[in-house]
């Protein structure tokens, strides 16, 4: 598919002056300090967020490029496309169960201190109360403008009883679909993909943001990078 493409930048963008994202209440990442980070892009336009978990696989949401931080700045960036869509088979679209999906890239991603793959969490669950990290390039408030540089914030994940259908509930909010299917971080570790969450209510008990559960998919992700060709 010609019009999804990923941007692989190894640029190295100069440091900006760190912006407070309202919506999430973050800050501007450090340059490449998310080398995993992926933008998919459709038109040239983010679409949304995804993370690079080998070098031929990128995992992101089903419902929706590798290292960039400014997207504005892509004129020595690597484009890859890419070559085949592995939705789980069990997403429902209405009600975002199983919001999984692996893309493989047309060719390997030759990784470096900018373009680098992350490790998932496999057969752990993270505890009550830890806090991990989200980033993305989404708008900065609801309705807000997007960011072009990659934006980042704390998380802090609820008690597992709070659970639904695999889902970890963490509080905080995506202020737009442009931050869906990045990974939720934690000790360096991707633990969880972006899913949904209202765009209007941050940090809320009742309307917390939600990820999708890598580790209860292992098998699944484990079987599809074995068997794709």
């Amino acid at each position: 598919v010609t019009n999804n493409i990923f941007l692989l930048s190894v640029l190295l963008t100069p440091q900006a002056e760190k912006k407070r994202l309202t919506g999430m209440n973050g800050t501007e990442a450090k340059p490449h300090s998310r080398p995993f980070m992926v933008s998919l892009q459709k038109n040239w336009r983010h679409i949304c967020g995804g993370f690079l978990i080998s070098d031929r696989f990128v995992m992101t949401a089903a419902h929706s490029v590798v290292g960039a931080h400014d997207l504005r700045q892509n004129e020595e960036s690597v484009r890859i496309g890419v070559k085949s869509y592995h939705m789980h088979p069990d997403f429902n679209m209405h009600t975002l169960q199983n919001d999984i999906m692996l893309l493989r890239l047309e060719k390997e991603v030759e990784q470096n201190k900018n373009v680098m793959k992350i490790s998932l969490q496999r057969n752990k669950d993270i505890e009550a109360d830890s806090v991990c990290r989200v980033a993305g390039w989404g708008r900065l408030s609801f309705k807000g403008k997007k960011s072009f540089r990659l934006m980042e914030a704390d998380v802090k994940i609820m008690n597992n009883t709070e659970l639904l259908y695999h889902f970890s509930h963490v509080l905080i909010c995506v202020p737009s679909q442009e931050d869906g299917g990045g990974p939720l971080v934690c000790k360096d570790t991707a633990v969880g993909v972006t899913s949904f969450g209202d765009p209007k209510i941050c940090n809320s008990h009742e309307r917390p943001e939600v990820y999708i559960k890598i580790s209860a998919y292992s098998e699944w992700i484990c079987s599809l990078i074995a068997n794709v060709e």
